[in-house]
């Protein structure tokens, strides 16, 4: 069967993988109200088409913190991808280097930084967690910063991990033929089984629950790779992100695996948006499965896009090939969802061309 969109992805996924695998990638918190929301929200903004545009060219590029890449659609960091194909992380660079765009790497890969790098040319960013021992975390920054990679995406949405129920049904832990390569030298690479969830244990013992602001600070001293804050939902922990000196934000609710009943990032955005004023770039993670949605956020504001379950979801079903398709069809979506709203760049998108649920006519254009 041919796949059309990617969220077919998903069921194959579903079939190929171990139960644990599947659960871990798709799950969420709790309840998972939030991961259903992050999907539904978007359903709830519609389009303000343009017509009788010329749209024959139509321009995807921009500049992430300086770096040209082909279209706002870029690669969250999911952790221990090797648990969806052997080639996990390589494969994942390849096809973000092939699409022209940037891969974030997560702390906890089944790769290394120096692996990665090793695939080829690419911009990547590195996902980093805080652990207790802030001289692992000064050595993997340096090393990341030594391997080419040209930001750190902090994670601040995980002092604990959170309750991911069939985490602990599945007793997940890291398959035995697997390491978090980054922290293999430092006897950090495994997971311990345990009686509840093998990660959330990894996490009480090694993350470093007293993470605050001043930390923020603290990594702009060891490193000069630029800092996005990821895990923002409200205006006011945006401000406070600027102040400490983050070169941007991502708006994430975690793929709705840490707190339940926060709102959809999309839903969140916009806030956060308004209170940067535009001082740095704000970008979304979460729910993000058709090139309309691309287009949404960034007509709320949004200078780019993560997608992460989408990742490891194709890379299960197809390897390197499956990454591929799932970019590229999110890129000819949003192209196309460009050229039917009569956009012909990304500075062409607006606030006018979407009506969103909490919109008063006010806030509509005047005719």
């Amino acid at each position: 069967m041919e796949i059309t969109n990617v969220t077919e992805y998903e069921a194959i996924a579903k079939q190929k993988l171990p139960k644990m695998v599947y659960d871990y990638y798709a799950s969420g918190a709790e309840d998972q109200w939030t991961l259903q929301e992050n999907r539904n929200a978007f359903a709830r903004i519609l389009f303000r088409p343009r017509i009788l545009i010329d749209v024959n060219k139509i321009d995807m590029t921009t500049t992430v913190l300086g770096f040209k890449i082909s279209m706002p659609i870029m690669v969250a960091p999911t952790a221990m991808q090797k648990m969806a194909h052997p080639e996990g992380e390589y494969a994942t660079a390849r096809a973000a280097s092939a699409a022209g765009t940037i891969m974030t790497l997560s702390s906890w890969a089944t790769s290394s930084v120096e692996e990665v790098a090793s695939t080829g040319p690419g911009i990547r960013f590195f996902q980093l967690y805080v652990y207790k021992n802030r001289k692992v975390v000064e050595q993997l920054v340096r090393r990341a910063e030594k391997a080419g990679f040209k930001a750190i995406a902090l994670t601040v949405d995980t002092p604990r991990l959170g309750r991911r129920e069939s985490d602990i049904k599945n007793r997940f832990t890291l398959p035995s033929n697997l390491t978090l390569k980054n922290f293999e030298g430092l006897d950090l690479g495994k997971m311990d089984e345990a009686n509840d969830s093998g990660l959330a244990s990894y996490v009480a013992g090694q993350i470093d629950r007293t993470l605050s602001w001043k930390d923020v600070q603290w990594l702009q001293t060891i490193t000069s790779m630029p800092i996005l804050v990821k895990g923002v939902l409200t205006g006011e922990d945006a401000r406070i992100a600027i102040q400490a000196g983050a070169a941007g934000i991502i708006v994430s609710n975690h793929g709705a695996r840490q707190l339940d009943y926060v709102p959809a990032t999309i839903s969140a955005l916009e806030e956060v948006v308004k209170a940067t004023q535009g001082r740095v770039p704000v970008f979304l993670d979460g729910g993000v499965r058709r090139g309309t949605d691309v287009f949404k956020a960034l007509a709320l504001g949004a200078s780019g896009i993560f997608i992460g379950r989408p990742v490891v979801f194709s890379l299960a079903a197809e390897g390197e090939a499956g990454v591929r398709k799932v970019l590229q069809m999110l890129r000819d979506e949003f192209e196309l969802t460009m050229a039917l709203s009569g956009c012909r760049s990304l500075s062409e998108i607006t606030r006018n061309h979407i009506v969103t649920e909490w919109d008063t006519p006010r806030h509509l254009p005047r005719l």
